[in-house]
């Protein structure tokens, strides 16, 4: 009698795990995909991906992806979609190299400045879908147009730089070590200790908070295994990062926006209403909310992010060249799905975008590493968004 009870609940308890496991599959999956994607690499470039310098670049190279992901899925989860970011970042550095190189205004003048410009430019995207219900396919694909023909006119044609040092910082620069160790950098290890001290801590507060409201509960072992993976990693890149030159001034900022708009999209009355718009904007208007002003500002915070993008992208180049931008939009609403954002709207976390643009950035650097020509790198990455997608819709599918 014993052993039988003791099999059933040995079988909940199985049962139980296989349904949180497929219920939070996407989370999960995409965590391992991103393990599994560079310990692939990491064998294939005989240790290249992860090597110090290497890691240091994966986040300059990506963090205006990361950075433009934050706001497209905003946008995405509100119900649209917006096609001219990558046009939107080239103009703002284009406009950024006229106003210090050609013009010779101040660096704490030029970037406020840039930012204003582009929530100017998402707000008047954002006007015409919000108020005027224009598709924002549409909107922003003229929008994608309009300015890269204001590139090309500001620029003349031509590149303009370099910048000065104090602007090059905005992506090059990297934090002093306060320790004054050297190497290894003690402000990377300490960033790293703290960092992994505070999600440990976060996990168990909400952990205990779901358990206390009856809420749904990641099983133990589930518990355990992601926080030390998650932890293990953290540990190992700022530990990686301090053999180097430290943390990029670019990281504080990526974190602390991920942080930011994480906290504001799951914790927040505004980032519900985010979500209730996307998943249904007829009874999101009918419960009361103002869904036109969500939809105009969801374009105004995507506008300035496009330009802390240009900006960024500009200094990191020491350039504005009248190409910047091409074909980004592309990579970062990619960044997005594959994180897990669906193309209904209603649906996606921040840090599954970040996952996604990680996964993205890892592909590229790997491949770059390998040599793969860049035709290639485009087929592969147009398949894994594919393959992101249709797994989106057969979990949809099989759970409906």
């Amino acid at each position: 009698m014993e052993t039988a009870q003791a099999a059933e609940g040995h079988t909940g308890k199985a049962n139980g795990i296989g349904a949180y496991l497929a219920k939070h599959l996407r989370e999960y999956g995409l965590l391992f995909a991103l393990i599994a994607i560079m310990a692939f690499f990491q064998i294939v470039t005989d240790g290249t991906l992860l090597r110090p310098v290497n890691i240091t670049n994966l986040f300059l190279q990506n963090s205006y992806i990361i950075i433009m992901a934050l706001g497209m899925l905003v946008v995405i989860v509100s119900g649209n979609i917006d096609l001219s970011v990558g046009s939107v970042m080239g103009f703002i550095g284009a406009l950024a190299a006229v106003m210090i190189v050609e013009l010779d205004l101040p660096v704490y003048m030029t970037i406020p400045a840039c930012l204003i410009v582009g929530m100017g430019i998402g707000a008047a995207q954002g006007y015409f879908v919000a108020y005027w219900k224009i598709p924002s396919f549409i909107v922003t694909l003229a929008g994608m147009l309009v300015f890269r023909g204001l590139s090309l006119w500001l620029l003349e044609g031509q590149s303009v730089g370099p910048f000065p040092k104090s602007f090059q910082l905005l992506s090059t620069g990297f934090i002093p070590d306060i320790f004054g160790i050297g190497r290894p950098n003690g402000t990377a290890l300490a960033a790293g200790l703290v960092a992994v001290a505070l999600i440990i801590w976060l996990g168990v507060r909400d952990r205990t908070h779901n358990r206390r409201y009856g809420m749904e509960l990641e099983p133990p072992a589930f518990f355990f295994v992601r926080n030390v993976i998650v932890a293990g990693a953290l540990l190992f890149i700022a530990y990686k990062l301090s053999t180097f030159r430290g943390l990029p001034n670019v990281l504080i900022s990526m974190v602390l926006l991920t942080v930011i708009y994480a906290f504001v999209t799951e914790n927040t009355t505004l980032g519900r209403r985010i979500y209730a718009l996307g998943g249904n904007e007829k009874a999101a208007k009918l419960s009361g909310i103002k869904t036109e002003r969500l939809t105009f500002l969801a374009f105004i915070n995507m506008g300035m992010l496009a330009a802390l993008a240009g900006l960024i992208f500009a200094a990191r180049l020491n350039t504005a060249t009248p190409k910047a931008g091409f074909a980004v939009e592309l990579d970062v609403i990619a960044a997005v799905f594959i994180g897990g954002a669906s193309m209904s709207g209603g649906v996606g976390k921040i840090v599954g975008a970040v996952v996604g643009a990680f996964i993205m950035g890892v592909m590229n650097n790997g491949m770059s590493i390998m040599g793969i020509g860049i035709d290639y790198q485009q087929v592969i990455k147009g398949l894994v968004l594919l393959a992101a997608v249709f797994f989106d819709v057969y979990n949809k599918q099989k759970q409906g």
